[in-house]
């Protein structure tokens, strides 16, 4: 059996070896690994990248940037590195992974090198949970961009406000999303170990990633884990949820709660929850600390914006910057991000799966956009939306939509046929608690519905982690044909 190459990095120290000029990513053109390879460049560094889908537009902006991508995984790639960091992705099996054990070459895993090359010496700020990291994480990072102080930052997303979703700034400050994800064929803890955090916040604990997790408890032992690593000097914002109260009882620093329910150190109260903003007054220890406008919808959002007060308010920023910061702060691409409007139909995407984010995401969306027609459509692409594990969750899921369209499985081949999500059930159980529902086996599918169904107030929301088949381009690629040519829309037909 293929052994772990005795030349990986303890994955507890995240030491770097001393003179590292070349580096090479083995599974480059994922979110994370191709941000840390324009990072690694970005300081100067030779950098290098395998993978077995190179493809726009990651391959243009790592090409763009001077980095020499290679397709497919070869042993040769590897090339001269110094240094080889290994994506969680890959399996021990892989050539280049085999490579590194007959070699004797020296690796690590992504977290690993993001804390090793960008977090030592810095003040960083970590932000983990079931939910909420990437647009929690972006607030973070442009609040502290907007107070001036440069900071670093690696996130699964793309910032509105840097039209990117990494930067190497020169300030005090990393900030980087805490995913629970394992971390590497030779390391099937949890990503988030890796980091040292001065501040973290917790968004919520809830079961998800079922393709690794077994199930909460297992969930709920993995961020214990990480709350009993901080430092006594750190300080964790804790969400709101029993989950989140069960894991910071075993941090061993400051915790300051948060959310609209209970009695926690910080709570908001929402004035205004209508396009284009929503205006909330933030209570700290009972008493009023300020008032804020963000031009998001719901009270999940509310309550990351919240987090990040909290946080800025323990690192000593001042607290009117944080305000006009959060204010100007444009999103994340794929967090209700707005695609396009055409003849009155609005096309919105969010990269939903969960069906906690599935439900709050609707119900903030239905409050925002008041006097339209919601519509989600639905993909279940990811490992644990594609597994039965949350069949019975996703029928309450869509309570705040009006019409709900679901695509089958893409992929039903990668889960075991007897643990598999079914499409047309949750369409029937839909069905049978009063929603207008409709199955579709594909994209196309379902843009071929809405070309006679679409009118004027609908907000079609899509739902998923993925591409989806381009459908958000094709729906509003045939909402344009419709207006030049109304005969094909069929409204206004007895």
């Amino acid at each position: 059996m293929q052994q772990t190459p005795p030349h990986h990095l303890d994955p507890l120290l995240n030491v770097i070896p001393e003179g590292v000029r070349r580096v090479h990513l083995i599974a480059v053109c994922g979110t994370g690994m191709g941000a840390l390879a324009l990072m690694l460049k970005k300081i100067g560094l030779e950098v290098t990248g395998s993978d077995a889908g190179i493809y726009p537009p990651m391959s243009d902006l790592l090409s763009e940037s001077g980095i020499t991508l290679l397709e497919g995984f070869k042993p040769e790639h590897i090339g001269d590195a110094d240094l080889v960091v290994v994506g969680n992705a890959i399996r021990k099996e892989n050539p280049e992974a085999l490579a590194l054990g007959e070699r004797k070459l020296p690796y690590c895993s992504f977290p690993q090198a993001v804390e090793g090359f960008f977090g030592r010496g810095k003040r960083t700020v970590v932000v983990a949970g079931t939910h909420g990291k990437t647009t929690t994480s972006s607030m973070m990072a442009w609040v502290l961009e907007y107070a001036g102080l440069d900071p670093s930052f690696m996130i699964g997303g793309v910032l509105q406000n840097f039209s990117s979703n990494c930067k190497v700034g020169a300030g005090d400050f990393l900030v980087v999303e805490g995913d629970e994800y394992d971390t590497a064929f030779f390391d099937k803890g949890p990503k988030f170990l890796h980091y040292d955090p001065e501040v973290t916040i917790l968004t919520s604990v809830e079961f998800d990633h079922a393709d690794i997790y077994r199930d909460l408890s297992h969930v709920v032992s993995a961020f214990t884990a990480f709350m009993k690593k901080h430092r006594p000097e750190a300080a964790v914002m804790a969400g709101p949820g029993e989950n989140v109260a069960r894991v910071v009882a075993q941090a061993p620093c400051d915790v300051f709660t948060y959310g609209f329910r209970g009695a926690p150190v910080w709570r908001p109260e929402v004035i205004k929850d209508t396009a284009p903003e929503t205006r909330f007054r933030l209570f700290y220890q009972g008493r009023l600390y300020g008032e804020y406008t963000l031009p998001m919808p719901g009270g999940h959002n509310v309550e990351n914006a919240v987090s990040v007060i909290a946080a800025c308010h323990r690192l000593g920023l001042d607290r009117g910057r944080v305000a006009e910061a959060l204010a100007t702060f444009k999103g994340i691409r794929r967090r209700q991000e707005i695609r396009g409007q055409v003849g009155g139909v609005l096309v919105m995407d969010d990269f939903a799966h969960h069906p906690t984010a599935v439900a709050s995401t609707l119900s903030a969306v239905r409050s925002f956009y008041k006097g339209h027609r919601l519509v989600a459509i639905f993909e279940p692409r990811t490992n644990s939306s594609m597994r039965d594990v949350f069949q019975e969750a996703y029928t309450h899921a869509f309570e705040a939509a009006d019409l709900i369209c679901v695509r089958m499985p893409p992929h039903p081949e990668k889960v075991p046929e007897g643990q598999r999500f079914s499409s047309e059930a949750l369409v029937e159980a839909l069905k049978c608690s009063g929603k207008e529902a409709h199955l579709f086996p594909d994209a196309g599918a379902i843009v071929n519905y809405f070309q006679s169904e679409a009118r004027a107030g609908d907000l079609l929301m899509v739902m998923s982690n993925g591409g989806f088949e381009g459908i958000h381009g094709r729906l509003l690629t045939m909402l344009e044909a419709r207006q030049v040519s109304p005969a094909l829309s069929g409204v206004g037909k007895p």
